[in-house]
């Protein structure tokens, strides 16, 4: 049997945790109800404490600072090439006539 993965929007996941803070109920209790894994719960939690502005960026989404590595690692990609293709015209421009 093949399972197919659940996505959960980021307001689940916030009122999941909120519920986990507030609730008198354990979080394994809390999870059993929701229809989700405890640790899949208590990950969420931790996420939340970490970072609580860019936790559940949603899919396809990343992080302010990811997203600038991204960028930049894109950036060093092509003046990377642009000093290639530099280096190569030096290379045939000094070149005595002969």
């Amino acid at each position: 049997m093949v399972r197919s993965r659940r996505s959960y929007t980021r307001e689940f996941k916030v009122e999941a945790v909120r519920l986990a803070h507030e609730s008198e109920k354990s979080v394994a209790q809390i999870a059993r109800e929701l229809g989700i894994h405890p640790t899949l719960l208590g990950r969420w939690v931790k996420q939340l404490e970490v970072d609580p502005e860019q936790s559940f960026p949603g899919k396809g989404h990343l992080k302010d600072r990811d997203e600038e590595v991204r960028r930049l690692r894109r950036e060093l990609e092509r003046v990377t090439q642009e000093r290639d293709i530099l280096k190569k015209a030096v290379a045939i421009f000094s070149k005595e006539p002969k």
